[in-house]
């Protein structure tokens, strides 16, 4: 009995197979996104593990440099495994922006909070 329900167009096959050049594309490209991650990821374990408090970086040039990589590594996993570095600019910008905002205002608090609380720290000792 032959289904109905299946789209008979060939670019549309279900048994469609890519050829060996763009399977090794493919394959190319996978190894090239482990290893920007793996480099980023490694940047930041070094740096955890050498300068911490150390006199040569101040603390907070440390914190910064981590926030920044954490989120070079985030938009890098959403524009690669959510395929969204192949859409158009303003697709990219429309949704990238609302996640920014909401990040720069997490910041914000997590400062503002922070330096808050740090003229309070003496009263409790």
């Amino acid at each position: 009995m032959e289904r109905d329900d299946l789209i008979v167009n060939d670019s549309y096959a279900l048994n469609a197979h890519h050829s060996e050049e763009e399977g090794a594309k493919i394959r190319r490209n996978t190894w090239k996104v482990t290893g920007i991650l793996t480099l980023l990821t490694t940047i930041e374990v070094i740096m955890g593990i050498y300068f911490k408090r150390s006199e040569a970086f101040s603390w907070t040039m440390i914190k910064w440099t981590f926030i920044i990589l954490t989120l070079v590594k985030a938009a890098y996993i959403v524009l690669v495994f959510m395929h969204l570095g192949d859409e158009r600019g303003n697709l990219k910008k429309a949704v990238l922006a609302p996640y920014m905002l909401f990040i720069a205002y997490l910041l914000f608090i997590a400062i503002t909070e922070g330096f808050g609380h740090l003229g309070n720290f003496n009263a409790f000792h």
